[in-house]
């Protein structure tokens, strides 16, 4: 856990910060990947360009946590993605990544309680997201925040 003991700055993102989002997020992508799944690096990197020229097509939010004028990490959030069962509207978050170096300060917490915000501003009831099983860090910050288990995606290697 690196930082420079500055609390980060939570900024709106702008379109020169999308080649910041491109190669965080491909240098995390694996976290997004079950232990038992194989991984090609190739299509892994595929597969999240994939995402964000989805995201980046729709209305979303961007936000992007500064320290000491570095960018550190970045939330994308969808505002216009309702609930799969109920149509209900939400706020669903499309990616979350926080430098390796820079995790474990509270970088992770702020981002999201910024996109929290943002969809209470646009008045969304709930705030959606999906997180792997092996990743423990990530599911201790979300439930920390207060998110609840709401279904499981069950996969069996055959």
């Amino acid at each position: 856990m690196a930082g420079s003991g500055i609390a980060p700055v939570i900024r709106e993102g702008r379109v020169e910060d999308r080649q910041f989002v491109l190669d965080l997020g491909k240098r995390t992508m694996e976290n997004s990947v079950a232990h038992f799944r194989y991984v090609n690096d190739a299509m892994l990197d595929a597969s999240y360009e994939g995402l964000l020229d989805f995201v980046f097509r729709q209305s979303h939010v961007l936000l992007i946590a500064e320290e000491a004028e570095q960018r550190v990490g970045f939330i994308l959030m969808l505002d216009t993605m309702p609930d799969e069962v109920t149509r209900m509207p939400q706020g669903f978050v499309a990616y979350m990544a926080v430098e390796p170096s820079h995790r474990g300060g509270g970088i992770g917490s702020r981002l999201l309680a910024a996109a929290e915000d943002e969809a209470r501003r646009r008045g969304l009831p709930y705030m959606g997201l999906m997180v792997t099983e092996d990743n423990a860090a990530a599911r201790a910050l979300y439930e920390r925040a207060g998110y609840l288990t709401e279904r499981r995606l069950l996969c069996k290697p055959l």
